[in-house]
């Protein structure tokens, strides 16, 4: 019987091109940079369909940001587990000023293995009817969230 393999996936998402890293499980796990992909749905849908197929279980993480969340449902859509992380709240070392997608997508998938990322919370698409997955739709969400209080 194989091994149980567990794979953790950082996407450094972008409004043409995604960054995506992998971390493999386990404090020896390899972590890889898996390559950029275009943003549309047919190509994630493709790529994560590609990546679930080499592990048993897969967990996602990108940044919260203007894209919105699209592809949190679509990650979701298709069975796997996807969290959705507060860019103010990703640990960073002191004076790592460097930022590319390549290294951004390796470290969300290091931190999402180590349990160090917080989740923000995700509108349910029904809650609010304005939500469009825009920098506008983010911002009717937060005056639902409020009026909803």
């Amino acid at each position: 019987m194989a091994d149980y393999r567990e794979a953790f996936v950082g996407i450094d998402v972008a409004k043409l091109k995604n960054a995506i890293a992998i971390a493999e499980a386990g404090r020896e796990g390899e972590v890889r940079f898996f390559g950029k992909v275009d943003a549309s749905v047919a190509s994630m849908r493709r790529v994560i369909g590609r990546i679930a197929s080499r592990f048993d279980h897969v967990h996602f993480c990108y940044e919260a940001g203007p894209t919105g969340y699209g592809l949190y449902r679509l990650i979701q859509s298709l069975r796997h587990e996807c969290t959705v992380v507060a860019p103010l709240l990703i640990p960073r070392k002191p004076g790592d000023r460097v930022k590319t997608n390549r290294r951004d997508a390796v470290a969300l998938a290091q931190l999402l293995r180590a349990g160090e990322l917080t989740a923000v919370s995700v509108p349910e698409r029904n809650h609010c009817p304005e939500i469009n997955g825009t920098l506008s739709g983010l911002t009717w969400a937060l005056k639902c969230q409020v009026a909803h209080r």
